[in-house]
């Protein structure tokens, strides 16, 4: 599986204010999931014979070390008996790690485990360049005159 921060809220309305906050603050809405025994998200959609067993397949696939399964009960009980609800971000890049970790921190997660942190995939929304990844990747005609301005002259005064 890829990279993930998993927060837990001892209440649902927190765990739905940081998702919205998460969701605000740029991360796709399809890079963040809620769930708990009233909104079970992901987790209600699995085939399972119940509820706890759909909680605990949608958390073996976030947290799928075998060194995790212990966590991934635990987890799943208290989502099923209602005592907490959870947040997962699946961030890529240590721009959307450490953001997404502000966030949660800030939102009062009563605990935020991470999963395959160090080995997340190369794309990522935020970046910390200054300049876009298109300027590398156009040719300069000149060192005065960028490929921009040779294609379209009559833009070059304007530009």
């Amino acid at each position: 599986m890829s990279a993930v921060l998993l927060a837990v809220f001892k209440r649902f309305t927190d765990a739905e204010r940081v998702r919205t906050s998460l969701v605000r603050d740029g991360f796709p809405t399809d890079r963040v999931e809620l769930t708990a025994r009233t909104e079970p998200g992901r987790a209600g959609e699995l085939p399972a014979g119940s509820a706890r067993q759909q909680f605990e397949q949608y958390f073996g696939t976030l947290f799928d070390d075998d060194h995790e399964r212990g966590f991934v009960q635990a987890i799943a009980d208290r989502v099923e008996c209602g005592s907490i609800a959870t947040v997962a971000v699946h961030p890529r890049g240590d721009i959307e790690t450490a953001r997404a970790t502000q966030i949660l921190q800030r939102e009062g997660a009563s605990e935020v485990v991470s999963h395959d942190l160090e080995s997340q995939a190369f794309e990522f929304a935020a970046s910390s360049a200054e300049v876009p990844m298109v300027g590398h990747l156009l040719p300069r005609k000149s060192d005065n005159e960028c490929f921009y301005c040779w294609l379209f002259p009559e833009e070059a005064q304007r530009h």
